[in-house]
């Protein structure tokens, strides 16, 4: 990522996060989508982008990366960008709130969904060569607007509803950005090894006993049971195609 930082703002209430100096911020009003935003533009905005969308219910922004690993291998920064989120989280949650990870892309906060990242290259990469750009993203509800009392979704939540503060959103994209520069530092300097085991024990699972999980070099989870030969691969490149955690219609978060 280039040292110089720049700053677009598109709205005089667009907020001013504190990045630290590789990240360039683009502020998007409340109606941008910062995932189609650093797809279309990601080449001409190159690494470092951080693309930011100002709204009051969620917490949406969208990271611009240039990986130096062929594109069957790089999409292992799911990874990177899960454990950066989740720790973000943990840092501004209340004390002693669980954050968990539905593999490969959800994350939970006291058992309810509030959000997950994805994953976005470009159309033509080729598989076994560096792609030009890659994007990661995440949206993480901040309040709820569906109808009901919040006992009444027992499988969904926003940070609202579990006593984060109401400067959550700045807050988590600042620690991000810290949290994914030192997992990528990680990555850099330890292999893969070092991230999967950030990764890892966010999963929802991990507390199965005798239970062993691995992530291997295609970015696929390998899951074996003590004393059994037997490997259960799950494929994470079909999971990229459509966000578990993500609904289409309403373009946020699952209810």
């Amino acid at each position: 990522m280039p040292p110089a930082t720049r700053t677009r703002i598109s709205s005089s209430t667009a907020p001013t996060l504190a990045l630290p100096p590789p990240f360039r911020l683009v502020t998007l009003r409340e109606v941008g989508d910062a995932f189609a935003h650093a797809m279309a533009h990601a080449a001409e905005e190159g690494a470092g982008t951080l693309i930011y969308v100002g709204r009051f219910d969620l917490a949406e922004f969208a990271v611009v990366l240039e990986p130096d690993e062929p594109l069957r291998m790089a999409r292992r920064t799911l990874y990177a960008g899960m454990a950066a989120l989740a720790d973000a989280l943990s840092v501004i949650a209340p004390p002693e709130t669980p954050i968990t990870i539905d593999w490969p892309d959800a994350i939970r906060v006291n058992l309810g969904l509030v959000g997950g990242g994805r994953l976005g290259w470009p159309a033509d990469a080729d598989e076994n060569e560096p792609p030009q750009w890659m994007v990661f993203s995440a949206m993480i509800r901040l309040v709820s607007l569906s109808e009901g009392e919040a006992g009444l979704r027992p499988l969904t939540s926003a940070l609202e509803d579990e006593g984060f503060d109401g400067e959550a959103s700045d807050r988590m994209v600042e620690a991000f950005t810290r949290h994914f520069m030192m997992i990528l530092d990680t990555w850099q300097e330890q292999g893969f090894d070092g991230v999967a085991k950030t990764y890892l024990p966010y999963l929802a699972t991990v507390s199965e006993k005798g239970v062993r999980r691995d992530i291997d070099q295609d970015g696929d989870l390998l899951v074996r049971q003590m004393g059994k030969a037997d490997v259960q691969r799950q494929k994470l490149l079909p999971a990229l195609t459509q966000p578990t955690w993500f609904d289409p219609q309403t373009r946020g978060p699952r209810s």
